[in-house]
């Protein structure tokens, strides 16, 4: 089998799954209404805070760790203008500030390299969080905001509409020569310049297009929360919860960081609420096991286990 077979096989695969997995989402508020609609807003929140991610970083190499600041940026959003505008329009709203705030950041920070990368977009949160609450004690004297509440049938739609939208970007993005360009940048970014990409602007745009369905995600979910501050709307958790999904989900295929945002989140919310007070070290030892024995995510373990299967069966042929 060829490079191009196989990776057609690949991409037939991935429409499979991903096939699947939507109409499962279409037809839960049917059968499962009540919690099952709560836990799952939760799992398309950090599924598109996760494939979003890796559309960036995924490709380029990049470690981002950015996404807290996009997401609190479309709770903002929708907590400052939600009331006065259509809740469609304050989500494409939430969306594009932060699609305009990843241009302004990228554009000024994209030709760092590795670990000033990161750290700069931590920063980020950071100082965005602080601003803010400097900004609400000391000039409107808030602290901080309530957010209108809607239903959870309705930020589960919304969620869910925000998912189709990122996986037909991500898909075509992947099926492009753009998708070939911020591939040859994670390889070698130095040769991609070479043989004429344009990697600031390349880099820049995808970077963008990440932001914006992680700040519509924020928009739709500070409607749940009811109440927010910059502490809840920029909390660090949500830039350091995509990238693990990431890993521990598998990168190399696209429902990968589905499969593990997913997997991972609904684990979250498990041991919570059984094992609250041994969390964090049951959550953390389950995450170090993963990297260490994980290096290819659960998609990798998955693919080695069909390959030894498939070898057997034709042996024992």
């Amino acid at each position: 089998m060829d490079i191009a077979e196989l990776r057609s096989k690949r991409s037939l695969v991935s429409g499979a799954i991903i096939l699947v997995i939507l109409i499962l989402l279409a037809f839960v508020p049917l059968y499962a209404p009540g919690y099952p609609i709560v836990l799952l807003s939760s799992i398309l929140m950090y599924v598109i805070m996760t494939v979003s991610w890796v559309i960036f970083s995924g490709s380029t190499g990049y470690i981002s760790l950015a996404p807290a600041a996009f997401f609190g940026v479309g709770i903002y959003t929708s907590a400052i203008i939600g009331k006065a505008l259509p809740f469609p329009i304050v989500v494409g709203i939430g969306g594009l500030a932060s699609f305009c705030l990843a241009l302004l950041v990228g554009a000024l920070t994209l030709r760092l390299r590795g670990i000033y990368f990161a750290i700069f977009t931590f920063g980020l949160v950071m100082l965005i969080a602080h601003f803010l609450l400097f900004w609400e004690l000391h000039v409107t004297g808030t602290r901080g905001r309530f957010v209108m509440v809607m239903s959870y049938n309705t930020i589960y739609l919304y969620l869910s509409g925000v998912f189709v939208l990122l996986l037909i970007t991500a898909y075509l993005i992947r099926g492009s020569k753009y998708g070939l360009a911020l591939q040859s940048i994670g390889q070698n970014e130095d040769a991609a310049a070479h043989t004429g990409v344009n990697v600031t602007m390349v880099k820049v745009i995808t970077f963008a297009i990440s932001a914006f369905f992680m700040g519509a995600a924020g928009s739709i979910m500070a409607t749940k929360w009811t109440y927010i501050d910059p502490f809840i709307a920029f909390n660090p958790f949500f830039s350091f919860m995509p990238v693990l999904m990431a890993i521990f989900g598998g990168m190399g295929q696209l429902y990968g960081p589905v499969i593990g945002a997913a997997v991972f989140t609904y684990l979250e919310e498990f041991l919570i609420t059984r094992f609250a007070e041994l969390y964090m070290l049951i959550f953390g030892t389950i995450l170090v096991v993963a990297i260490l024995y994980l290096p290819d995510g659960l998609v990798g373990l998955i693919q080695r286990l069909w390959k030894r299967i498939s070898e057997r069966k034709h042996v024992d042929t």
